[in-house]
C-alpha cells in the first residue's frame, strides 16, 4: 500500500506543491554531507583506525602470557598451528565485503535507499549461504582428516582435543564470514570511527573472556574458545544494534533479496578477490625466493628485517582505508574538486609520515634491530637493504591514496595491470639480483619493479577515474571494471 507525500517544490500547474509516490515505511533520504563534514568524517576515521590498530595489536600480548601458561607449550602451539590455518583463508568472502563497500558507498551518495537495502540483504544472504555451507563441509570431514598427526600432536590428552580446538577456531572464522559484514556496512555509510570502535570493543572483549575463563580455571578448550569466539559475538552485537536502531531500513530481510544485486555483488566482488590474491601473492613471495636462492638463514633475517618495515605498510592501509567510501560518495555526487584534493593531501600524509621512520631506519636500522631481536645470531644488514625497503614502503604509501580513488568506483583493471607487471618483472630480477648482490639486491628490485609497474597503474587509473567520474552512472557500480 503507497501513499502520496508532498514536497515542497514548484512544478508545471501547480506551483509549490509536487507529488511525490514513496512508500509509507520508507524513511526520509540522508541528506547530502558538506565537504567539512566529509572530511571531519575522514580524519576521525583515521584517527580511530590507528587507535583501534593499537588496542588489536595489544590484545595478543596481553592473551599470549595467560594462555600460554594456561594451555601448555604443545597445547598452545596447536592453538597457533590452527590459527595459521584460518590465517590462509583470509579471501573466504570471495571479496564480497570489498564490492558491498564499493556500491553501498556509490548508492549512498545518490540516497537511493532501496537499491541499497537489496545490496545489503543479498550480501547477506550469499555470504551466509557460503559460510552454511563451508561450516558442513568442516563438520562432515571433522572425524575423517587426521587431526592430531596433521598437527603433530604427540601428547595423548593434546592430541583428544585437537578436532574440538580445530572446531572451534574454523566454526568461529567462518560465523564471521557474514557477521563481519557490518564493519563494510558502517565504513559504506562513513560511520568510520563507529565501526573501529567496535572492533577494539571485540579485541578487549577476547582478553577479558581469556582472563576471566584462566583465572576462573577453566579447561584448555574453554580458554580457546573464549579467545576465539569474542570477535563474532562482537561483530553480531554491532549488527543488532546498528540494524535494530540506527538504520532499519537497511536490515537484512529475505523478500529484498535479489537474484540481479547478487550476481553484481559476486562479478564485482570475485574481481576484488583475484586482485587480492594477485597483489599477496607479489608481497608475500620475498621469503620464498630468498630462502632457494640464498638459503634459510639468509630468508630468516630478511623476515625480521620486513616485519620492521611492515608496520609503515599497515600504517599506509589503515590511514588511507577510511578514504574509499569517502571517495565512492564524493564521486557519486560528482564533487571531482574534493576528490583530487584529498587525493593529494593523503598523498603527502602517508609519504611523510612513512619517509620519517624509514630514513631512521636506514640510518640506525642495525640498532633497532638488535635492541628488539637481542639474538647473537643474527648477522649485520647492509644498509642498502634498509634504503631498498624504504625506497618500497614510500612507494606504497603514495600508491595507496590512488588505489582508493579506483577501489572507490570498482575500476581494478588498471591495478591487475599494475601487480601482474610487477609478478612477471619482479621474480626473474630479484633472482638475478639476489645471487649477484644479495638481499640487498632482493629488496631494491621490489622497489624498482613496483616503481615501474604498479605506482603507473595507480596514477593512470586514478587519472580514468577523474575523467570520467561526471559521466559515471550513479545508480551501479557493477560494471565499472572494464
Amino acid at each position: 500500500m503507497r501513499r502520496p507525500t508532498t514536497d515542497q517544490a514548484p512544478v508545471a500547474g501547480r506551483p509549490g506543491l509536487v507529488v511525490v509516490d514513496r512508500p509509507a515505511a520508507e524513511s526520509p533520504p540522508v541528506p547530502p554531507p558538506t565537504r567539512r563534514s566529509r572530511g571531519r568524517v575522514l580524519a576521525g576515521g583515521i584517527v580511530s583506525a590507528l587507535a583501534g590498530k593499537m588496542v588489536g595489536l595489544a590484545a595478543p600480548l596481553l592473551i599470549t602470557p595467560l594462555a600460554f601458561r594456561s594451555l601448555g607449550a604443545e597445547r598452545y602451539g596447536l592453538w597457533m598451528a590452527v590459527t595459521s590455518l584460518t590465517g590462509m583463508a583470509l579471501f573466504a568472502d570471495f571479496g564480497l565485503g570489498n564490492g558491498l563497500l564499493t556500491r553501498l558507498a556509490r548508492l549512498r551518495g545518490t540516497g537511493e535507499r532501496q537499491p541499497a537495502a537489496r545490496e545489503v540483504s543479498s550480501a547477506y544472504a550469499l555470504l551466509g549461504a557460503l559460510s552454511v555451507l563451508l561450516a558442513a563441509v568442516l563438520v562432515a570431514t571433522l572425524w575423517w582428516v587426521p587431526w592430531p598427526a596433521l598437527l603433530n600432536a604427540t601428547d595423548p590428552a593434546v592430541a583428544g582435543d585437537a578436532r574440538a580446538v580445530v572446531l572451534l577456531c574454523f566454526g568461529a572464522f567462518l560465523v564471521n564470514i557474514p557477521l563481519a559484514l557490518i564493519q563494510r556496512v558502517q565504513y559504506a555509510h562513513q560511520q568510520v570511527a563507529q565501526s573501529n570502535l567496535w572492533q577494539a570493543g571485540g579485541s578487549l572483549v577476547s582478553v577479558a573472556l581469556v582472563y576471566a575463563a584462566v583465572t576462573g580455571g577453566a579447561g584448555p578448550v574453554p580458554v580457546i574458545a573464549a579467545a576465539v569466539l569474542a570477535v563474532p559475538a562482537v561483530n553480531l552485537a554491532n549488527s543488532v544494534c546498528y540494524f535494530a536502531w540506527q538504520d532499519r531500513d537497511l536490515r537484512p530481510r529475505p523478500r529484498h533479496v535479489r537474484a540481479t544485486a547478487a550476481r553484481g555483488l559476486l562479478r564485482l566482488g570475485v574481481r576484488f578477490f583475484l586482485l587480492s590474491v594477485l597483489s599477496s601473492v607479489v608481497l608475500n613471495l620475498d621469503g620464498f625466493l630468498v630462502s632457494r636462492v640464498l638459503g634459510l638463514p639468509a630468508a630468516a633475517t630478511y623476515a625480521v628485517v620486513l616485519r620492521m618495515f611492515a608496520l609503515l605498510t599497515l600504517f599506509v592501509t589503515l590511514v588511507n582505508l577510511p578514504l574509499w567510501p569517502a571517495n565512492g560518495e564524493a564521486l557519486a555526487r560528482g564533487d571531482l574538486a574534493w576528490v583530487r584534493r584529498v587525493t593529494r593531501r593523503m598523498v603527502c600524509l602517508s609519504a611523510g609520515v612513512v619517509a620519517l621512520p624509514a630514513i631512521v631506519l636506514v640510518l640506525v636500522g642495525n640498532d633497532v634491530l638488535r635492541l628488539w631481536v637481542r639474538a647473537t645470531d643474527l648477522p649485520p644488514v647492509s644498509p642498502t637493504l634498509f634504503a631498498g625497503l624504504a625506497a618500497w614502503s614510500l612507494l606504497l604509501a603514495v600508491a595507496a591514496p590512488l588505489f582508493m580513488v579506483q577501489n572507490s568506483v570498482g575500476l581494478l583493471r588498471p591495478q591487475f595491470v599494475g601487480w601482474a607487471g610487477c609478478l612477471l618483472l619482479a621474480v626473474p630480477l630479484k633472482i638475478v639480483l639476489a645471487n649477484r648482490v644479495g638481499l640487498s639486491g632482493v629488496a631494491l628490485a621490489s622497489a624498482v619493479t613496483y616503481g615501474l609497474t604498479v605506482l603507473p597503474a595507480a596514477v593512470v587509473g586514478y587519472r580514468r577515474v577523474l575523467a570520467g567520474g561526471s559521466s559515471r552512472p550513479a545508480a551501479t557500480a557493477t560494471d565499472v571494471t572494464s
